[in-house]
């Protein structure tokens, strides 16, 4: 039997539809706080959430959707993934991706579909609230690690108050855009967004899941005896 941490773990996903249904301030605040208590080096506690509902997550999404119908070319701030992506790295990103599509009955050669499926980002996913997580661009890669334990931490305590979420790295391709629409303070870096609100149980993307490997392939243990 599962403990309630390990229940928790494993109800969490990636939800890419959500009802209209209100996130209250209060459950927000909960959320963030919770966030907050991840571990953090020298306790720096690097990292921001900036917390948009309402007609204010639906003026950064038009900006977005602005600069998509312009054309307008991704600036990124910094490499979320390997440059260059490995073979074995890359077969890994497109069976997940093939796989989301399949969910979605989006079919293989269905370019316009695939982008329209993508430019979902930059609207949250229709969520109800947005998140836009920032760091200050002074702090050293070790702080991203530890803006990465908050963000997990966020995730689950959404989970934990019956909540769906989905990160969303693609907001830095537009961090500009972001950075520009919401006036932040120039030594903010976008690092990514957030979406937070109850899941669509009825939409078949919600039924996708991605694998993980099997403990053998990325854990060694030493010094146990057999």
């Amino acid at each position: 039997m599962q403990s309630p941490f390990q229940d928790l773990l494993s109800r969490r996903h990636s939800v890419r539809a959500f009802t209209k249904d209100p996130v209250p301030r209060t459950d927000l605040e909960q959320i963030c706080q919770a966030a907050r208590k991840a571990p953090s080096g020298a306790n720096l506690q690097p990292g921001k959430f900036h917390v948009l509902t309402g007609p204010a997550l639906d003026e950064l999404t038009g900006a977005l959707h602005d600069a998509l119908d312009r054309n307008e070319q991704p600036v990124s701030e910094y490499s979320y993934f390997p440059i260059p992506m490995p073979a074995d790295l890359k077969a890994r990103q497109r069976a997940a991706g093939y796989a989301l599509y399949q969910a979605l009955e989006i079919a293989k050669r269905d370019v316009a579909g695939r982008r329209a499926q993508f430019a979902r980002n930059y609207a949250f996913f229709d969520a109800p609230v947005g998140v836009v997580a920032t760091i200050d661009r002074r702090m050293g890669k070790g702080c991203f690690m530890d803006l990465g334990m908050s963000l997990m931490t966020l995730l689950l305590a959404a989970e934990d108050l019956g909540y769906g979420a989905t990160g969303i790295g693609a907001l830095a391709n537009y961090a500009h855009v972001v950075h520009d629409h919401m006036k932040l303070p120039e030594d903010e870096l976008v690092v990514c967004g957030i979406a937070i609100g109850k899941k669509d149980e009825a939409a078949p993307v919600n039924q996708f899941r991605t694998e993980r490997d099997a403990l053998d392939v990325f854990t060694s243990f030493h010094g146990f005896d057999d």
